[in-house]
């Protein structure tokens, strides 16, 4: 489904610097910047710890446990976000003295998403008497109930939506739970993991602990690369306090300050470490990461993040490069059959369905979430993916594993809740934010949720909504075309969700056109007797390479292109538009 482009309003931009680029400070101002001090993205303007609902109790546990010498594990989730938040915990309580913790990540495919009783229960074999939870615990209810049962502590930090009640944790650090006044509720769940930590050594100041103890007060701004890595990785919105953490910690990249393993991910990514910007977190090192989770076993992907050794560190980074090589051919394979399914179902009227939901009995769990993202981009509707919970469980009554993706103005979560209201027996279990969400229902029941999935969505979206949008910044006038301006747009961010990249949009003269690597459109187009390299990937090969076309419109990003030590101007496309 073809996007439209829809062009942002020019909005006053008269508050913001003179020194400023005249596009960039538009594109600022279109943003949402209303002052120069969101633009200098210092850690000195980062919110409070103390805005945290439940911070204080939280450092008196953990104050208490260090004193008593108790076993602390962390127990996080198997995506980019999970895996960055345990490493963070890990090494952060070592910063601070800690000496007896230790960490588990649920396999998806033996135990499922976060503190389940059977998690628990390995804890405790592991003796256990302090549990923290990283990117999860929110919604996990029964596993809390273990917990307390065993007389097992639970510390849940979180960043997930909670439901109407709260699980009786010890204490829950989640700026989304009720009487929470940190104002960054989009904050993922590694930068709850940091705040607590900043909490903690503020803490352990105020008790003397550091001198008691003659342990080195620490600097935790070497934690940050981890922070902006998960924060990119796990796409949440990038309002300011997100930007800055985001910020902090590409500086600290770039300046060669950063742990062997994200050194490491970054060299078998093909990325300049110099150069690093944080769609490079989203693209490259987070897919990587991810991949440990998806395919194998989490904990891979913590240890490379947590090697002191920059050589150990390659070592497993060629490995998680190599997982996630099969994470994509798997990937192909299961949106092709999706596509295919999908295009085999009875529509009325001939009309796509306001929702997609489907299911298969070999489809892989670890790829589902990838997958519905796919089919929601080129479609333009909220999409669930199933798969087994469970390789050899075939039976009807079986559990299935649904992964949500949603459009822009779509609140996916909420959705899921409105459904289990009103079906009460249909879900099993569910939790996510706005854009994404996980499930489980029985098998039995896919084609009842299904159904109810679709009317849900189509009594919540408006005809408009399910018009795919492009927000452009205009027509970029031919003498800002240059590989300087694409490196003051380039560092001008870091951009990410819901602060989006400067997109631009134009008519341009097709010069040449031709297919690379299979899938991926080649351009060199013109305008005002300019040309320019453009590339589109994953174009439809039904219809490019079109000799036909003579005028385009393109929706593009300004990039540089670094190839064998040539550096050019690339316009990385996406849409094109027949003139």
């Amino acid at each position: 489904m073809q996007k439209k482009i829809v062009r942002r309003p020019s909005v006053n931009d008269e508050h913001l610097p003179a020194s400023l680029h005249p596009v960039i400070k538009q594109i600022y101002a279109r943003r949402g910047i209303t002052n120069t001090e969101q633009l200098q993205l210092n850690a000195k303007y980062l919110l409070s710890a103390d805005d945290l609902f439940g911070i204080t109790k939280a450092c008196q546990l953990l104050l208490n446990a260090f004193k008593q010498h108790e076993k602390i594990i962390i127990v996080g989730d198997f995506d980019a976000d999970g895996a960055t938040s345990t490493a963070l915990m890990m090494e952060g309580l070592t910063l601070l003295g800690f000496i007896d913790h230790s960490f588990i990540v649920p396999n998806r495919f033996e135990y499922g998403y976060g503190l389940t009783p059977e998690i628990v229960d390995v804890a405790h074999q592991q003796k256990a008497q302090l549990i923290i939870t990283v990117d999860n615990g929110i919604s996990c209810f029964s596993g809390i109930e273990r917990a307390n049962e065993l007389g097992i502590k639970v510390i849940v930090t979180d960043h997930h939506l909670p439901s109407e009640q709260l699980p009786a944790a010890e204490v829950i650090v989640n700026p989304n739970q009720p009487h929470c006044a940190f104002a960054s509720k989009s904050i993922a769940g590694v930068g709850v993991a940091f705040y607590l930590m900043l909490a903690l050594r503020k803490y352990f100041r105020e008790h003397n602990i550091f001198a008691d103890y003659k342990i080195a007060e620490p600097n935790l701004g070497q934690l940050l690369d981890l922070v902006a890595l998960g924060t990119v990785a796990d796409v949440v919105s990038l309002d300011n306090n997100n930007r800055i953490l985001v910020e902090q910690g590409l500086k600290r990249i770039r300046a060669g300050k950063t742990r062997p393993g994200i050194q490491a991910l970054i060299e078998v990514s093909g990325r300049n470490q110099q150069q690093l910007i944080a769609s490079d977190f989203g693209f490259a090192l987070g897919p990587r990461l991810n991949a440990a989770g998806r395919l194998d076993d989490m904990s891979f992907g913590i240890n490379c993040l947590l090697a002191k050794e920059l050589t150990t560190a390659r070592a497993m980074a060629q490995e998680l490069d190599s997982l996630n090589k099969a994470r994509r051919e798997i990937e192909q394979g299961m949106q092709l059959e999706a596509e295919k399914i999908f295009k085999q179902l009875d529509f009325s009227a001939n009309k796509l369905p306001s929702a997609i939901a489907l299911f298969q009995q070999d489809w892989h769990q670890g790829v589902i979430g990838i997958v519905a993202g796919r089919l929601k981009e080129k479609y333009h509707r909220p999409s669930i993916i199933f798969a087994p919970a469970k390789d050899d469980e075939q039976q009807a009554s079986a559990e299935i594993k649904g992964s949500a993706r949603s459009i822009a103005g779509f609140h996916i979560r909420d959705l899921l809740a409105h459904i289990d209201s009103q079906y009460p027996d249909l879900i099993l279990k569910f939790g996510g934010h706005a854009m994404a969400a996980g499930l489980s229902i029985k098998k039995e029941k896919f084609e009842q949720f299904q159904q109810v999935f679709i009317d849900s969505a189509k009594q919540w979206l408006k005809p408009e909504d399910l018009q795919g949008k492009l927000l452009s910044d205009g027509a970029l006038a031919t003498q800002d075309m240059t590989i300087a301006f694409a490196q003051q747009l380039r560092f001008a961010g870091p951009w990410g969700q819901n602060f989006q990249e400067p997109l631009f949009d134009d008519e341009f003269t097709v010069i040449q056109q031709r297919i690379v690597g299979d899938k991926h459109l080649k351009l060199v187009v013109e305008k005002e007797n300019k040309l320019f390299d453009a590339i589109a990937f994953n174009i439809d090969r039904q219809i490019w390479p079109n000799q036909q076309a003579k005028r385009i419109k393109l929706a593009y990003r300004l990039d540089i292109n670094e190839f064998r030590g040539n550096v050019n101007l690339q316009l990385m496309v996406e849409e094109i538009f027949l003139c």
